[in-house]
């Protein structure tokens, strides 16, 4: 080898050094990249389960916090009237309360962790209605102030369950019109059979019975309203009588206040007042938000 072919082959190990070199250099950076991606994407994930757990901490407070002064104001209320769905209040308050104990000894999955932050939501919404209507009500609102009453929460969730029962839903809504001197009797009186046929319409009466051969019966024969909700929550796995009894007293308080709306008058002009059509509105909402949940 000659002193220029040595210099040639000097000059290409050279050039192979430097590849080499920048071919390590750059799966460093890549590697790099890489752990700095994962970094990035598991500081994203703490992050917005922290901000969850905020969200869900500070709703549970405020649920919980509601749920005492509505209870509060309930014990001290002398007023006598609605005796009967007064009954089926304090049967819901006592039933969350015997709920609340069993799952204050018990881990809970995330999905009786979901349908205990919606009993203590229905717990106090039920409480909360009540004591709006055992008030004097106040002086008409603006129409201008009412126009929420006829939007509505709820996306999709009765429409999974039936289309027409969600259309039925929205059209109900139309009652709760400000100017509507009996809005809160058509409204329940619209609302009061989509309660049942949701129940219906996912726990059948064959389905419950080949299920649950030994489950309780109505004097007709028919499976219980808590016989047609144990079923659907065994569907999810969760095998709960406490939580399927208080969804049994939770239903029943909504059909025993449309008794109370279609047969009461309320006020000197024998309506609601805006405020309480707020939550006679949100009382059954919810309560639909959460039957439909527990069927789906």
């Amino acid at each position: 080898m000659n002193l220029s072919q040595f210099k040639s082959k000097l000059r290409q190990l050279e050039s192979e050094r430097r590849q080499a070199i920048n071919r390590y250099n750059q799966q460093v950076r890549q590697y790099n990249q890489r752990v700095a991606n994962q970094v990035r994407d598991v500081n994203a994930a703490i992050s917005r389960y922290n901000q969850e757990v905020r969200t869900h901490n500070n709703r549970q407070r405020a649920n919980q916090q509601r749920l005492r002064t509505e209870v509060a104001r309930l014990q001290a209320e002398a007023n006598t009237r609605h005796t009967t769905f007064r009954e089926s209040v304090v049967r819901v308050s006592t039933s969350y309360e015997r709920l609340d104990e069993r799952f204050a000894h018990t881990p809970l999955t995330p999905q009786e962790n979901y349908f205990f932050d919606l009993s203590e939501r229905e717990a106090a919404n039920t409480v909360s209605l009540f004591n709006a209507l055992a008030s004097d009500q106040s002086e008409a609102q603006p129409e201008d102030e009412a126009q929420d009453l006829q939007q509505t929460n709820i996306v999709d969730e009765i429409a999974v369950v039936s289309e027409e029962l969600d259309s039925r839903w929205r059209g109900a809504l139309f009652a709760l019109h400000p100017r509507n001197p009996e809005a809160a009797r058509h409204f329940c009186t619209s609302v009061r059979e989509i309660f049942t046929e949701v129940l219906e319409l996912k726990a059948p009466d064959n389905a419950v019975f080949a299920a649950m051969p030994g489950c309780t019966k109505t004097p007709r024969g028919n499976a219980t309203r808590r016989s047609k909700i144990a079923y659907l929550l065994s569907l999810k796995g969760i095998q709960n009588p406490e939580l399927a009894d208080f969804a049994g007293e939770d239903v029943d308080n909504v059909i025993e206040l449309f008794d109370v709306l279609n047969g009461a008058t309320h006020g000197a002009s024998g309506r609601l007042d805006i405020p309480t059509l707020r939550q006679v509105k949100r009382r059954v909402e919810d309560g639909l938000f959460f039957i439909c949940r527990l069927a789906v």
